[in-house]
């Protein structure tokens, strides 16, 4: 079973990224980087986790759909970067990297269909993991809650991993995405 998850949320010009244990679903990093400083980052917050080239790592992206709609450069460029966060997380984890679409984290967080959008999603994450927490579950610096630091990407980041784990169960090492 592998034991964290890197999940990110690719964009343009920066992504969301989220460490996460996954046999309690803890976030243990979490940040909105940009793109070009992902792979420093991941690799200081694995090697202060132990992890680097461990059998204890995977990686899950966020990766693009097509909806037979017209698509700007961007969506491209987020394509380009999708490929390279693939390649460099191969190299680190040295496993290969799984893929969850949006609609699926839409399907596994998301109950209410007419809910289903960024917020949907983070009021999904809070209830399952925070409920009832103030402040969405993030607490104080005094008294740090599950989602203490996250902003904007970071939820979306935790979303991919959430939905990952849940989808594959236990995360087998032999999962071939």
């Amino acid at each position: 079973m592998r034991k964290y998850i890197l999940a990110i949320d690719p964009g343009t010009t920066m992504s969301g990224v989220c460490l996460v244990n996954a046999k309690d679903f803890k976030p243990l990093w979490s940040a909105k980087l940009e793109n070009p400083s992902v792979r420093a980052e991941v690799i200081k917050v694995f090697a202060e986790h132990g992890i680097i080239g461990s059998k204890e790592s995977e990686c899950v992206i966020e990766r693009m759909q097509g909806n037979n709609m017209p698509v700007s450069s961007d969506v491209f460029l987020t394509c380009e970067w999708i490929g390279r966060f693939d390649i460099f997380m191969r190299e680190v984890t040295g496993a290969p990297t799984a893929y969850v679409y949006r609609n699926q984290e839409y399907r596994a967080l998301c109950a209410n269909l007419y809910n289903r959008n960024d917020k949907g999603i983070r009021d999904a994450l809070v209830e399952r993991f925070a409920y009832g927490e103030p402040n969405y579950g993030k607490g104080t610096k005094k008294n740090p809650g599950w989602f203490f630091g996250f902003a904007a990407d970071s939820w979306s980041a935790y979303a991919v991993a959430v939905t990952h784990i849940d989808l594959k169960g236990d995360c087998h090492e032999d999962s071939q995405d």
